[in-house]
């Protein structure tokens, strides 16, 4: 069984820019919604995403919080891209940059399309107890707040966010 633990941040200015030592186009989808996890009518997010040229699912569990259960797996790029199409709610478009900041890899999302303007800085640990070293630009600590998941933008983009409902 796979674990993910990770953490996640708003990114504040643009310092992880100069830092950054690759930049990965993704587009990605989602098989079910926030909605239906919510609801308890799923365990599990289904995530569907085509990283450059090569492809994946995803299977993630609908715990809150810095450690989740966690299965991907390779599928050919053509399976993915009929997939995008029967995804529900909107499909994520971004660009992930890679940031080494004290021996931990940072992957800062910059959203476009309906998210644009969101960044977000995630990195993964060993331990979810494990002391993060922030960097300048780590803002505000957003790991346990669902409507910066992925899952959660598809459904509710950030662009649509107002006042009272969450959005910064």
């Amino acid at each position: 069984m796979g674990i993910e633990i990770e953490r996640k941040f708003l990114v504040t200015g643009e310092g992880w820019r100069a830092a950054a030592h690759a930049v990965i186009p993704m587009a990605q989808g989602y098989i079910n919604d926030m909605g239906a996890l919510d609801r308890g009518d799923q365990n599990a997010s289904v995530r569907v995403r085509i990283e450059g040229d090569v492809a994946a699912l995803n299977l993630k569990s609908r715990t809150l919080g810095r450690s989740r259960q966690e299965f991907e797996y390779p599928i050919p790029l053509d399976d993915a891209r009929a997939l995008l199409a029967l995804c529900v709610g909107g499909l994520i478009d971004k660009r992930r940059h890679l940031v080494h900041h004290e021996g931990l890899l940072w992957e800062v999302d910059e959203f476009l399309g309906e998210n644009a303007g969101l960044v977000v800085a995630e990195v993964e640990l060993d331990d979810p107890d494990q002391p993060v070293p922030l960097p300048p630009w780590a803002g505000k600590d957003v790991t346990d707040q669902a409507r910066y998941y992925n899952v959660a933008l598809a459904s509710h983009p950030y662009t649509r966010w107002q006042k009272g409902d969450g959005g910064d």
